[in-house]
């Protein structure tokens, strides 16, 4: 049997990362300091809940500054998708996996009924400013809630299946969902005002 010529049992040869100049990453949103640089290090607990507060602080950042009427005009068409629709939109993710799911609260839907099922969507004759205050103390319910639990392993039940559901697993579907939403956001921000970054 011929042996690879290439192949070594000593150390790998290292490639050095290139140099890429500064203006050539990704520019990132100007957030005065309000979303704490992400971990490269730490527990997967760490891990999975500063990337969800970054998500979270995002989307405030790409709604602030702007009109109530900005924060409701649909930006991108066709897309019905507006700033105001998101905030209620992820107050409704926040309610619906943390609170009613996984920690069995008893407490409404938020902007839900069975015979007007999008009304985080469609419904936004309300203040966007109510609509991001209701947002945020979702948010620190949620907070709360995942601060309690004494291990990522422990189970809510999943109200489609009526199986068990982790708490990793929903924590990493609400970073999902954020990533998606934020993105969304990014396009209507811009169409907006033209203001970019990640």
């Amino acid at each position: 049997m011929t042996e690879n010529p290439e192949k070594s049992d000593g150390p790998a040869t290292e490639n050095p990362v290139p140099a890429i100049p500064p203006q050539n990453y990704s520019q990132t949103w100007d957030d005065g300091g309000a979303r704490p640089a992400l971990p490269l290090v730490g527990d997967e607990r760490e891990i999975l809940t500063a990337y969800l507060e970054h998500h979270r602080e995002t989307l405030a950042l790409k709604c602030a500054g702007l009109t109530p009427a900005q924060l409701s005009e649909h930006a991108v068409p066709p897309s019905r998708l507006t700033l105001h629709g998101l905030l209620r939109h992820l107050a409704g993710v926040e309610r619906w996996w943390l609170h009613l799911q996984f920690a069995g609260l008893p407490t409404e839907m938020l902007y839900y009924s069975d015979d007007d099922p999008d009304q985080d969507f469609e419904s936004l004759d309300g203040d966007p400013a109510q609509a991001l205050a209701v947002w945020r103390a979702e948010c620190e319910r949620s907070r709360e809630i995942v601060a309690a639990a004494p291990s990522l392993d422990v189970t809510g039940v999943h109200r489609a299946t009526g199986q068990p559901v982790s708490l990793r697993r929903i924590l990493v579907h609400m970073i999902a969902e954020y990533a998606r939403h934020d993105g969304h956001a990014d396009l209507l921000r811009e169409r907006l005002d033209g203001a970019t970054g990640y």
